[in-house]
């Protein structure tokens, strides 16, 4: 089995070898079994607090295999919105709820959940259910699960991404 353990920002001469292509849920994990595009297995094995994204390059210690990372198309809701005032509160109320947020000018893309998308159209807001890749902000943290301390108590973290549910 290949087992991805380096990020690549430079290839150099290298060529690619093969593409992967995984949904945000997987590209926030460090160690995962996966299956390359063309049907080869493969481990991740990377350094913990660090999202893939798409586009970037993986390799093996040998330096044998170079893996481009592909963001899958999934479920999400995205708003498009040239007011920025608007875009601004649906981003506060998003972000209140501590909600994984894709960011750019004039749009905003989350996990699709119909209880935001309701939200959202209460602020005058259009809401797009699609699929698309989900490129989240990393945040402050640059991790998947942390720890901070703000004035109430509760007995939960606050995840950078929805994980599905264990059963």
């Amino acid at each position: 089995m290949i087992v991805l353990n380096r990020r690549i920002t430079d290839p150099g001469t290298l060529a690619e070898t093969g593409t992967v292509t995984l949904d945000v849920d997987s590209r926030i994990k460090s160690r995962l079994r996966l299956t390359l595009d063309d049907g080869r297995e493969a481990g991740l094995m990377l350094e913990r607090g660090h999202l893939l994204r798409g586009g970037e390059l993986l390799a093996d210690a040998e330096g044998n295999q170079l893996i481009r990372v592909l963001a899958a198309p999934e479920a999400v809701s995205t708003v498009r919105c040239a007011d920025p005032h608007l875009l601004a509160r649906a981003a506060y109320h998003l972000g209140n709820r501590h909600v994984p947020l894709q960011i750019e000018p004039g749009l905003l893309r989350f996990q699709h959940d119909h209880v935001l998308d309701d939200m959202l159209r209460g602020l005058g807001l259009t809401v797009e259910a699609e699929q698309a890749p989900f490129e989240p902000e990393a945040g402050a943290y640059q991790s998947a699960p942390h720890g901070h301390s703000h004035n109430h108590a509760h007995g939960h973290d606050h995840p950078f991404v929805r994980l599905p549910a264990h059963s």
